[in-house]
């Protein structure tokens, strides 16, 4: 009972702390920016100001129509290529696939900071070739993330699993390689899709280093790079600010749970 009492209490310690920033951010939201600033961790009045406020100074629905744009848009391409890469790297085995898979993982040490240079150079090249797809576009953003070499690594170790034996039926019974992938191998595996997509799709609608280098002009900023411009102000107005990262975080937040059942079947390599 000891033992087992200790084990709850630090559970609850922990649940308390990993929530507690959380919940501030919340209390936050509807108090005023001195009543942030003094620490107050009880809810306030302000709420509907604070949101009045954005409506008229912060131009929160563009960012968001950006951001959201932008995630979904990376999610769906980087679904489908490194799911058909991690396909063809498990279900194709060669020597040569197999160096290629490995330098693939060796770019995985690689920081993104070092890659930037290179990317903004490339990007700035194809500006002059086909402008649409150049700096200061969504698809500048959309590119250089579409193929990461952590899902294909993901989506391979979940191919590892799945049974080899559908797709030998499949082709007994007349379909293409393709239509393996897509009728038999994309409905079996929808546990490790929606755990790509969660993982992804954060990752890309929190994503602030890149789009702040390749998006120059202010209608194109994502809400990560609004929420930057509204911290280095001369007088922040916290109550204002804490407000937009709470709206800021909820699209992510209604991804996770939403998907959250499928995100863990998917991490823990279950095909179903």
């Amino acid at each position: 009972m000891a033992k087992r009492t200790f084990t709850y209490v630090f559970l609850s310690l922990a649940a308390i702390i990993s929530i507690f920033p959380f919940l501030w951010m919340i209390v936050s939201a509807t108090n005023k920016s001195v009543d942030v600033t003094k620490g107050t961790l009880l809810p306030g009045a302000n709420l509907g100001a604070n949101f009045s406020k954005i409506v008229d100074q912060i131009a929160l629905g563009p960012a968001l129509f950006n951001s959201a744009k932008i995630s979904i848009s990376t999610t769906v391409l980087a679904l489908l290529i490194a799911s058909l890469a991690g396909y063809g790297f498990e279900i194709f085995r060669s020597r040569a696939k197999d160096v290629v898979f490995n330098i693939l993982l060796l770019s995985m040490m690689i920081p993104f900071a070092a890659l930037m240079v290179p990317l903004y150079r490339m990007f700035g090249t194809i500006t002059r070739v086909i402008p649409a797809i150049g700096i200061d576009t969504m698809s500048a953003v959309v590119l250089p993330t579409v193929t990461t070499a952590f899902l294909i690594f993901f989506f391979r170790q979940s191919t590892k699993m799945f049974p080899k034996d559908m797709l030998e039926a499949g082709r007994i019974d007349g379909l293409n390689e393709l239509g393996v992938f897509f009728r038999i191998y994309v409905p079996t595996m929808r546990t490790s899709y929606a755990a790509a997509a969660i993982i992804t799709f954060m990752s890309s609608w929190n994503n602030y280093l890149w789009p702040l280098v390749v998006l120059q002009s202010p209608e194109k900023r994502t809400i990560p790079l609004l929420i930057s411009n509204l911290g280095s102000s001369y007088a922040p107005d916290y109550g204002v600010n804490m407000l937009v990262i709470l709206i800021a975080t909820l699209p992510t937040a209604i991804v996770f749970f939403l998907m959250q059942k499928h995100f863990v079947a998917g991490m823990t390599g279950s095909v179903k």
